[in-house]
Parts: structure tokens; C-alpha cells; sequence
């Protein structure tokens, strides 16, 4: 977008791809959430109505599996991942004006209505597919739940919809050597009636859309490599039980997580909407919308941001994205992230010994608008924060705020806004808003620091510590220092998306308003500033050591054994000695007629006889039990059931089903007898 456009008012939407709601944010995460930010924090400085938002993403099998590890409901656990998550990005300094969950009204409404709108066009089909099938778990397996070796490059331990190697899209069911995430347990195929988004109707469209400037070349090429392996439907449905939106018209079937994933971000402004009086939704989604909409992804998700989605858009009558744009993977120190060495950092232990704004600084520093991996060089993280933003931009305000406020009374000079310094740093703004645009950021912080070196260069020739000595020098440095302060604020504006907190401190120093890109042709002369405080510490390299060592620390105690089946809340000793167990004799065991999973036994005590019916009937035959000894909860309330009153529990141990195994005593153990 060129200069004259970019100072144009502008309506522009922001999106990050929405984290999934079932494990925490970590340092990757945040290089996206991070670049996000700092271009939508741009925008607003340029004066544009710019809106970013974003929400947990929540559906799918693994959320309903995590849940019940967990014990609790699926809405209770993803309510509480989002807390975190939130509170993760707030102390991040990444500004959402609104963060939803998928798993809202807004999103079940337009995901409806999208899915609507495509069948009444002629854009779902529906058929019958063979889909993996795990024995053991009786269930069918999503995409991410079935992992196997790709078929198009061989890779290993790939899940079952896209390799993270070859990036290559393809079925479950073509996984070589596949194998059930949840039970381990090699899949079985079995037949069930599936929807399809007919992707294939919108080839030509896309073909046209992607090659127009609405994504990066890197990615218009893999596309094209796509397109020439030819695109295929797209299976939008899962079976019961998931954890999801109902398909409207179809029982028992639920949108993939992928559906309602991305219409996410349309929920999440509608639900922005509806709290604000200044915003419509229309405006931004309508399919003649003059308004931009932008979406910051990661790489492995360019498939469904690219293909899938416009076309859905399309085909339902909304817009379609202004540009995706995609970045690379997050690196450690030249590899991939690793817990074992401590480098795989979440959110949290990062906040635990560093701030923020080093980090955000860092990513700006060295991002670029292409889809290359990003390396995060821990060395090189130290000596570029404690160079640029310590010894060069801070530096500037320290060197000469003693001179301002002890010996002028914290007073500007007059007449400095001539002065060639101010007027290089004030003509550098549109090339570094260009840079901004196209997030060129790194390109931004080298023209940036390349000013900084300069003020640094003109208070060495000044030597403002030498002339504040003499009477006759000492005016002087009244100039020297507000040049530089003014320097300083024009950088500040320059920085200040990616460094908010201290650019607030900044603006107490300066006594001014929140800076504002406009800000830059105003020249502070003639004023009074504020004494100057510390505003950022050089990084201890202990502090970085120690982030890793709790890393390594949280890796170790992940990987601990741990009980499939976690313990319960501790108990003190006088609540177990409530529980009176006893052993018993099984005298009698019966059917009950009309209970699947129910048997009716009598239990001997000692001469006192209890009625108590067991869900135990999948895994005992009555013939099987009677005569045997074991364990029963023998205070236990009496409850009425349809079938009798039942008078107690017997233990057994095991997940279910089958697989339930009934204490027995030892030999010597008599009717009777308690068990301590």
C-alpha cells in the first residue's frame, strides 16, 4: 500500500489465529500474537480505525478427551483456558479489543447460517465414507487423532489430515501403519455418512484471489502446487461423540473443528458489535465491504486460511480476506523448540523472569514479511536488547536529562525545530511506515537505530559534560538536550508499537499526551519536561539461565509418571474411617430384567444379609460370582432404584465395560470382617 493511500482513513479488521484451547500459550505462540499487535498498534498510531480480535478455539475430540481427564465439564474446562490465556496476552502487552471462545451463540449462528447458505447453493454433498474406527476406545478417530507416516513424503508420527513435513493435505485413512492416538490400538475402517464442501466449485476463484496480492508469493506458489495436484472435497462433519456445533438438519453429526474455527473471528467481532454503537457488522463482513480485513496465521495452517475459507466466505455471499499473512515456525537457538532442554518456554515462565517488551522488541527486530522460520538466538537476544534499547535509545534521554533538569530547571530551548537532526528524524517516518505496512519490521528497527546512533554521535561531538562547566558553553547544552529530547520522542513514536509500557514512561517524562504518528512534525521547544527515571534494565543473563532452568524443570515434572486416572483431593483419616467396608459373600447373583448394565446380588455379612445392585454385568456372568468373597461399602445411604432398593457397593477396580475386575479377599477372610 503506498503513502498517500496509507494516510487515508481506513477501516481494517485484525485477526490472530485462534489458540487452541486444551494446553498453554508458549513463546511460539507468541511471535505471532506479538507481530499481530504490533502492526494493528501501528494502524491505530497512523489515526485508522483498526479493530483486532481473536477468541480460544474450543471444539474437537481432544478438548472432550482433556475434559473428562480432567473431571469437568468441556465448558468449564475451556472457560478456564481462556482466563489464562487471556491474562497471558495481557501481560504480553497484545491488545485485543475483544477475545472470544468459538464455543458462543454468535459462532453457532453464523456457522449455521454459512453451512445454510452453501447447501441451499448447491455446495455440500453428501455420502458414505470408510473412516478409522478405534476398537478398543469405540470410536471414530478425527484427523488428530490418528497418526501414521505420511503418503505423499513417508515422514513418521504425522497426525491424519496434514503433514508438518511436506505440508501435504490428504484422508486418515491414506496414513501408512496408522495407529489410534487415545488407546494406541491399530484403526479399523467402518462405514458412516459424512458432509462435503465441495471445494472444487471455487477453484477458478481461487486460482484468481491468490494470485491477486491477498497472500504472500511464497505461499501463492505452494498454492499453486495445489491447484495442480487438484483440490478435493472437503469432509466438514464428525460423528458422535465430539464436542461441537450440531450439522442443522443431521443428528449426530457435528461441524469439523475446522469449520467453526475460523468463522471464530467473525463471531468474535459480532459479539464486539453488539457492545459497541460505533461498529457494524455488515460493514466489515458484506461482500461489497470497502472495509480490510487481515488475518496473521502460521504456515502449517495456510490450507484452510487460503482454500477453504474463501471459499466458504464466497460461496455463503461474504467477503473475502483483504491478505493473509503468514510467518514461519518459532526456533531456539537454530533447532526446535525442546523441553528437555528448557527452550520450549511457555508464556508464564518467560513473564517470570523477563519483561515483555524484550521480547516483543526482539521479534520486531528481526521479523520479516516472508514465511521463513524465526530464530530466536538466546546470546544474540541479550547483546541486542542491552545494545539497542539500553545503550542506544534510552541512552539518548539519559545522556542529557541531568543537564535539563539540573541546570535549566527541567526547561526546553527555543527554536530548535530547524535543527538537521530533528528534521532527518522526522523525514524518515514514511519510509518507516512503509516498512510497517509490509512487516518490514526489521528493515523498520535498522533505520530506527540508525538514527540513534546519530543523537549518540552528536552528543559525543558536543561534549554537553564539558560546556556545562563554562558559563559562556553552558546555553548550549540547553540546545544539545532538547534536540535530543526531541529525537528521542520522534523514536519513541517509532517504537512504540512494539514497546507501549515504555513509551508510556516516555510521554510522563516528556509531560505530554499519548503520542500519536502526527506527533512527529511537532517539535518540543519552549516547555517544561519531567525528571527523568530509569526506564529499562540492561538484561542479567542469570535471569535468562533461570528461564530456562524452569523450563527444563516443568518439562521434567510433565514427564514424570503420572496415574492415567489422577487421585482425588486428599482426605484426612477421620473422613476415611467414616467408610465402613466389610467383607462379604455373593450368596445370590441375578439378571434384572429391563437393565443393561446391572446385576442384583446378596451379600452375606456374617449372618446379615444386604441387597445391592452392581453395574458389573458387562464383564461378570451371574453363575461367575456366587460363592465368591469381596468388598462392599456396608454404611453406605440405602437408594431406591426402579428395579429395589440397593443397600450398599461392592468395589471393583478398571476404566469399564469389559474391563472390571471385583476385589476378592485373600484366603482366610470371613463374611463379615472389616477391612481397615
Amino acid at each position: 500500500m503506498s503513502s498517500e493511500q496509507n494516510n487515508q482513513p481506513r477501516q481494517i479488521l485484525v485477526t490472530s489465529a485462534l489458540p487452541y484451547a486444551n494446553g498453554s500459550i508458549h513463546i511460539g505462540h507468541m511471535l505471532e500474537h506479538i507481530q499481530t499487535d504490533i502492526w494493528t498498534r501501528f494502524q491505530k498510531l497512523r489515526g485508522h480505525q483498526c479493530i483486532s480480535v481473536c477468541a480460544d478455539d474450543t471444539h474437537g475430540t481432544p478438548i472432550m478427551l482433556r475434559a473428562q481427564k480432567e473431571g469437568v465439564t468441556p465448558e468449564d474446562f475451556i472457560a478456564a483456558t481462556r482466563e489464562e490465556h487471556l491474562k497471558d496476552f495481557e501481560d504480553f502487552l497484545v491488545e485485543y479489543d475483544n477475545y472470544h471462545s468459538t464455543h458462543s451463540e454468535e459462532n453457532r449462528e453464523l456457522s449455521e447460517l454459512i453451512y445454510n447458505r452453501l447447501n441451499d447453493a448447491g455446495h455440500i454433498a453428501k455420502r458414505t465414507i470408510s473412516q478409522l474406527f478405534d476398537p478398543e476406545k469405540e470410536m471414530f478417530l478425527p484427523d488428530r487423532f490418528v497418526k501414521g507416516e505420511c503418503p505423499k513424503c513417508g515422514s513418521e508420527d504425522q497426525y491424519g489430515d496434514n503433514c508438518d513435513n511436506c505440508g501435504a493435505t490428504y484422508s486418515p485413512t491414506e496414513l501408512k501403519n496408522p495407529k489410534s492416538a487415545v488407546s494406541g490400538a491399530t484403526p479399523i475402517n467402518k462405514d458412516s455418512e459424512h458432509y462435503f464442501f465441495k471445494l472444487t466449485n471455487f477453484e477458478s476463484m481461487l486460482k484468481t484471489w491468490t494470485r491477486d496480492g491477498h497472500v504472500q508469493e511464497q505461499i501463492a506458489n505452494k498454492l499453486d502446487e495445489w491447484f495442480e495436484a487438484g483440490l478435493q472435497e472437503w469432509d466438514i462433519s464428525r460423528d458422535a461423540p465430539y464436542f461441537g456445533f450440531e450439522i442443522p438438519g443431521a443428528p449426530g453429526k457435528y461441524f469439523y473443528v475446522w469449520v467453526d474455527a475460523p468463522i471464530g473471528y467473525m463471531a468474535s467481532f459480532k459479539n464486539l458489535c453488539d457492545k459497541r454503537d460505533d461498529l457494524n457488522f455488515d460493514d466489515y463482513w458484506n461482500a461489497d465491504s470497502a472495509a480490510e480485513v487481515h488475518h496473521f496465521i502460521g504456515k502449517d495452517i495456510v490450507y484452510f486460511h487460503t482454500l477453504f475459507w474463501p471459499a466458504m466466505l464466497h460461496g455463503s455471499g461474504f467477503r473475502k480476506p483483504t491478505k493473509v499473512h503468514a510467518h514461519g515456525f518459532l526456533t531456539v537457538n537454530g533447532t526446535k523448540m525442546s523441553k528437555s532442554k528448557g527452550t520450549f518456554v511457555k508464556a508464564r515462565t518467560y513473564l517470570n523472569h523477563l519483561d515483555p517488551e524484550y521480547l516483543r522488541y526482539y521479534f520486531m527486530a528481526k521479523l520479516t514479511s516472508k514465511v521463513d522460520d524465526f530464530d530466536l538466538n538466546l546470546e544474540d537476544f541479550v547483546a541486542r536488547i542491552n545494545s539497542d534499547l539500553v545503550n542506544k535509545y534510552i541512552n539518548i534521554a539519559s545522556r542529557v536529562a541531568s543537564f535539563i533538569g539540573k541546570k535549566f530547571d527541567g526547561r526546553l530551548a527555543d527554536d530548535v525545530a530547524d535543527h538537521p537532526l530533528i528534521k532527518e528524524a522526522q523525514g524518515a517516518a514514511e519510509t518507516i511506515a512503509e516498512f510497517y505496512e509490509n512487516k518490514q519490521y526489521g528493515r523498520a528497527i535498522r533505520e530506527i537505530m540508525s538514527i540513534a546512533d546519530k543523537a549518540n554521535k552528536y552528543v559525543d561531538s558536543e561534549e554537553p559534560w564539558v560546556k556545562i562547566k563554562d558559563e559562556t558553553t553552558a546555553p548550549q547544552v540547553q540546545v544539545v538536550s532538547t534536540v535530543c529530547l526531541n529525537v528521542f520522542k520522534i523514536l519513541t513514536i517509532y517504537l512504540k508499537p512494539a514497546i507501549p509500557a515504555m513509551a508510556e514512561k516516555v510521554e510522563a517524562f516528556l509531560n505530554v499526551e499519548p503520542l500519536q504518528w502526527s506527533d512527529i512534525s511537532e517539535v518540543l521547544q519552549g516547555r517544561t519536561v519531567n525528571k527523568f527515571k530509569p526506564m529499562v534494565q540492561r538484561i542479567d543473563p542469570k535471569k535468562l539461565e533461570a528461564m530456562i532452568e524452569e523450563g527444563k524443570e516443568e518439562a521434567a515434572a510433565a514427564s514424570a509418571p503420572q496415574l492415567a486416572d489422577p487421585l482425588k483431593e486428599e482426605i484426612e483419616f477421620s473422613d476415611f474411617d467414616k467408610i465402613d467396608l466389610r467383607v462379604v459373600k455373593i450368596v445370590k447373583a441375578e439378571h434384572v430384567e429391563g437393565a443393561e448394565k446391572l446385576l442384583k446380588l446378596q451379600l452375606d455379612l456374617d449372618g446379615v444379609t444386604k441387597q445391592v445392585f452392581a453395574g458389573i454385568k458387562s464383564a461378570y456372568a451371574p453363575e461367575d460370582l456366587q460363592g465368591k468373597l469381596t468388598v462392599m461399602v456396608a454404611n453406605l445411604k440405602p437408594r431406591k432404584m426402579r428395579f429395589g432398593v440397593s443397600e450398599g457397593m461392592v468395589l471393583a477396580a478398571g476404566p469399564g465395560g469389559k474391563d472390571l475386575w471385583i476385589l476378592n479377599p485373600d484366603e482366610g477372610a470371613q463374611p463379615g470382617m472389616r477391612v481397615k
